[in-house]
């Protein structure tokens, strides 16, 4: 299994509540039960005031790096991240487990 996670931080005064942000979180969610590669899919909002953490975070799970590559190119999820394009930037980590 392939261990995906995404972690986004929001450009400097963009809020959670702006219509972008809400309209890019609808369309992460969205993603579960739509692409079937998908084994695992949670995302929600950083708790902690570190000011180390990210704002938002996906943690999701894929049989392969076949089935990971076929999420990343599926075009909802493409839609998805050119939406977070507009308002933010993200790191992520795959990794086996």
């Amino acid at each position: 299994m392939i261990r995906h996670l995404v972690l986004f931080k929001l450009h400097e005064g963009v809020e959670r509540d702006d219509p972008r942000v809400v309209k890019g979180v609808e369309a992460f969610r969205a993603l579960e039960g739509t692409i079937p590669e998908i084994r695992f899919w949670e995302l929600g909002w950083n708790v902690s005031d570190r000011p180390i953490a990210h704002d938002f975070a996906i943690n999701s799970a894929f049989d392969d790096a076949t089935a990971l590559r076929r999420y990343v190119e599926h075009p909802d999820h493409q839609a998805g991240v050119a939406l977070w394009r507009e308002f933010a930037t993200w790191v992520i980590a795959d990794y086996e487990f």
